[in-house]
């Protein structure tokens, strides 16, 4: 709700890309998914986990990529618009050194607080982490999200600097 009131406040005075509007709300969807079932039990995962074998429902994985995917891309236009990242020779490694970084801090923030909110919620815990037996769990979706930020910035960057390229005009 909080990032809805955002982007309203900012629509006129800092419009975003078309493709960072999609990004959010395909993120809204797996977080809406994943808070309507909780992210362990999500339907489609379950019927993946036994056609697969798997030992867990990998829904929280979905959500940890996306947790890195779009951020990067909320990051890169955000650096980039308000030119953080100056010319240079190896500007866009810079550039991208930052996304990445911003998105690791943000994922293992993340985790942080799924770790207070288990120490507080006491038995509850692992009904509200997820993690399902799996000790790497933590890690394993802070790797998720690293991943989801390196694949926005590999897959989308020409489209994004396109898109940004429109809105300068």
């Amino acid at each position: 709700m909080i990032g809805a009131v955002i982007l309203l406040y900012t629509y006129h005075s800092f419009r975003l890309t078309p493709l960072l509007y999609s990004l959010i709300l395909c993120h809204c969807i797996v977080l809406m998914v994943g808070g309507h079932y909780t992210y362990a039990e999500v339907p489609l995962f379950d019927t993946i986990k036994d056609l697969f074998n798997f030992e867990r429902n990998n829904y929280d994985k979905v959500g940890h990529f996306a947790q890195g995917f779009v951020p990067a891309v909320i990051a890169r236009e955000i650096l980039t618009r308000k030119n953080v990242v100056n010319g240079g020779v190896n500007s866009q490694a810079w550039l991208n050194v930052f996304i990445v970084s911003i998105c690791l801090a943000f994922s293992a923030f993340y985790e942080l607080i799924e770790w207070w909110v288990a120490i507080a919620s006491g038995e509850n815990a692992e009904a509200f982490l997820g993690t399902q037996g799996y000790i790497w769990d933590t890690q394993s979706d802070m790797a998720m999200a690293l991943f989801g930020a390196i694949c926005a910035i590999i897959f989308l960057a020409k489209v994004h600097d396109k898109q940004l390229s429109q809105l300068r005009s």
